[in-house]
């Protein structure tokens, strides 16, 4: 058997330098000195006589080779890392990073954190939220291991799988002049002061979907990044707005708000769950997609 050429550490530190694209920053994150750092990444690039990264002003930035072994260098470590923890006899321990749109990271996470934690005492979940755009862009950039979203994503190096049906639902304060009415007419619609998610969230993007025609002549008092931050502000009366329906079942049970029926416009939506296609899965990346479909809907 040829012995290998490159240790572990130089993959690393490669990977360390991809995602920061600075020398100083992945010697941070592994413990090192910049000079080691720095020794490394030159050590494995002059083994195969080849370069990894451009320098672009006072970064790094991978050329289309270290793009390409990238992700074959992160599956590989993690292969490393499962058989670490198998001679350590905790096959199932490791930290798994999970992405999830505002809505689902709110209000539909917990209840599977909580069934993974259960099923496997010994793993964990780290749990980040923001909006579709962002969870795209760190699934890129290997941030994380898989993403839970509410917008529709089209890139060739994720797989994007419909999870679960949701829609939006406009709604108002109990005190609103909408609020007695049957039904919104597009002139209603026009009329209102709307307090929104901001461009580049799933909720805006099928908002906007479902707005089509009308979105120049709306009048957007509010953009807020924050679902409950909306719902505070629509009931006092601010405005309306239009979220998932999953976020505000609980106000509408209680009465502190109240849906708007817009039946002439289409507000459905589905769920997403991405990862990236070269993305090594392991063994507690498998059971989180095997717990998410068993929470699937029609």
């Amino acid at each position: 058997m040829n012995p290998l050429h490159f240790s572990l550490k130089q993959l690393q530190v490669f990977l360390a330098v991809a995602h920061h694209r600075n020398v100083s920053r992945a010697a941070e994150q592994l413990a090192m000195s910049q000079s080691a750092c720095s020794s490394a990444l030159k050590d494995l690039e002059s083994q195969y006589g080849l370069q990894l990264f451009d320098r672009v002003g006072k970064r790094l930035q991978a050329n289309e080779l270290g793009d390409y072994l990238r992700p074959k260098a992160e599956a590989l470590l993690a292969q490393a890392r499962e058989f670490e923890q198998a001679l350590s006899q905790q096959p199932d321990a490791g930290e798994l990073r999970v992405g999830a749109t505002l809505t689902i990271g709110n209000y539909l996470a917990v209840s599977l954190i909580n069934r993974y934690i259960h099923d496997n005492s010994t793993g964990k979940v780290k749990l980040e939220v923001a909006n579709t755009e962002q969870i795209t862009e760190r699934l890129l950039n290997f941030d994380i291991d898989v993403g839970m979203i509410e917008g529709e994503v089209q890139h060739p190096a994720l797989s994007v799988q419909r999870w679960r049906s949701d829609e939006l639902v406009c709604f108002c304060a109990p005190d609103h002049p909408l609020a007695k009415q049957q039904h919104l007419t597009d002139v209603d619609l026009e009329n209102a002061l709307w307090i929104l998610r901001e461009k580049g969230s799933g909720t805006r993007q099928t908002f906007d979907r479902g707005m089509h025609g009308l979105l120049p002549n709306l009048h957007i008092s509010l953009e807020l990044q924050h679902t409950e931050a909306i719902k505070r502000a629509v009931e006092a009366g601010l405005g309306i707005s239009c979220l998932s329906r999953i976020s505000l079942e609980d106000a509408f049970k209680r009465g502190s708000l109240v849906p708007l029926q817009t039946p002439h416009r289409d507000f459905s939506r589905d769920l997403y769950l991405a990862t990236h296609k070269q993305k090594y899965r392991g063994v507690g990346l498998n059971r989180w997609l095997v717990i998410c479909e068993s929470y699937a809907n029609s």
